[in-house]
């Protein structure tokens, strides 16, 4: 089924912030794993629709963070502290799904959350102002 690219990115774009609310949401409800689980989503939707602009595709979550890694950190498109903030929401997001007796710490999950913004901007900068808009035809 063909899909309009611009409208998916916009899409995608939007979840991401949307994640972020759900994730203060749950920190406001001390639901600290799940808000990782959501801090970690945000930025993944954000590579998705980064990687969508550039016409790469993957369901596969560490191949999507190796990508952005090689594309963009390795090449100094993003700064390498996002990139290991994405590569941190990558890990807590396995071990809070797979590991059991896990609670992330209230102020660690609290400094991640006020950090994504700024992720989340850099990224969807990449995608508006380096020629990878979603205005242009």
């Amino acid at each position: 089924m063909p899909y309009d690219k611009k409208a998916l990115i916009e899409y995608r774009i939007q979840r991401s912030w949307e994640t972020v609310e759900e994730a203060e949401m749950a920190f406001t409800y001390k639901r600290f794993n799940l808000a990782e689980n959501r801090i970690y989503y945000a930025m993944f939707y954000m590579v998705q629709a980064l990687a969508l602009s550039h016409d790469f595709s993957t369901s596969r979550h560490a191949q999507l963070l190796g990508w952005f890694n090689k594309t963009f950190v390795k090449t100094g498109m993003i700064d390498q502290a996002l990139g290991k903030q994405y590569h941190s929401g990558f890990e807590k997001r396995q071990e809070g799904d797979y590991q059991d007796f896990l609670t992330f710490p209230q102020e660690e999950v609290k400094s991640d959350l006020a950090n994504v913004s700024g992720f989340l901007n850099a990224v969807e900068a990449l995608i508006r102002t380096k020629g990878l808009s979603t205005d242009q035809k």
